[in-house]
């Protein structure tokens, strides 16, 4: 009985309505009725009304032969997220990754020299390092900030770091310019940074930078641990897999 309910209340012409839509999600150029109605898998007749039916409803727009989708739906995603950070949504994926080794899970984006924490997953070992959503660090001497700079173009990072205000934090803070400039190009090449005691002795952090449609790193996601917990070799080998699945989901879940 449950199920014929199910499909009694299931409303088929909006599902194929909600598929024309995405279908037009993919195809920013527009598209004409009969490239719609062989994407759908419609007859031109029922391409056509459900076409026109979102142009008269201000979520298509039609030029020509062309149609594509309208900002309105920009404005109902507005609405839907009420202001919230796209990161609430993301926090699960970062609790998992937190639970996982029982250590923090951050996101940051890049704000002038710093990175600034966007979301946060505590994790069970305190750090003296006070950490919270607007807390701001040192991009240069940062996991998250590695792999940010790593995404600027070539004639920003060095302007970058031309003017960054660089010292030493630790004794194993790089602070030469251009072996700062190398550990950056490295973050590039390889797909992430491990920073080891650059910002605090006996903090490590594992970086990857999260990408929006056009491959450009709008932000990043790290582990950090004690450096007694893991060794510069073990976080590669243990937590960087479970960071590059965690960044496919988010980049998923936010761009595609």
């Amino acid at each position: 009985m449950e199920e014929e309910s199910v499909s009694r209340d299931h409303v088929g012409s909006l599902e194929r309505g909600l598929v024309v839509m995405e279908i037009l999600a993919r195809h920013p150029a527009g598209m004409t009725l009969t490239e719609m109605a062989e994407g759908a898998g419609l007859t031109r007749a029922g391409a056509r009304r459900f076409l026109l039916t979102l142009t008269a409803t201000g979520y298509a727009t039609q030029s020509g032969r062309l149609f594509s989708l309208s900002p309105r739906l920009l404005t109902v995603a507005r609405t839907w997220l009420g202001g919230a950070s796209l990161w609430t949504f993301a926090a699960p994926i970062m609790r998992e990754v937190a639970g996982r080794f029982d250590e923090a899970c951050n996101a940051a984006v890049l704000s002038g020299e710093d990175v600034v924490y966007v979301a946060r997953i505590p994790g069970r070992r305190i750090l003296s390092v006070s950490l919270d959503v607007g807390t701001r660090l040192p991009a240069y001497c940062t996991s998250m900030g590695r792999v940010l700079l790593a995404g600027m173009a070539p004639d920003a990072l060095d302007a970058f770091l031309d003017q960054a205000r660089i010292e030493r934090r630790t004794p194993k803070t790089i602070v030469k310019r251009g072996l700062l400039a190398k550990s950056i190009y490295k973050a590039e090449a390889d797909g992430f940074a491990i920073v080891d005691e650059e910002l605090e002795l006996g903090l490590r952090s594992i970086a990857v930078p999260i990408g929006d449609l056009t491959g450009r790193t709008v932000a990043a996601i790290n582990v950090s641990t004690q450096s007694a917990r893991f060794s510069v070799t073990e976080m590669q080998r243990e937590i960087l897999p479970v960071l590059l699945k965690a960044k496919q989901r988010v980049e998923e879940f936010f761009f595609v």
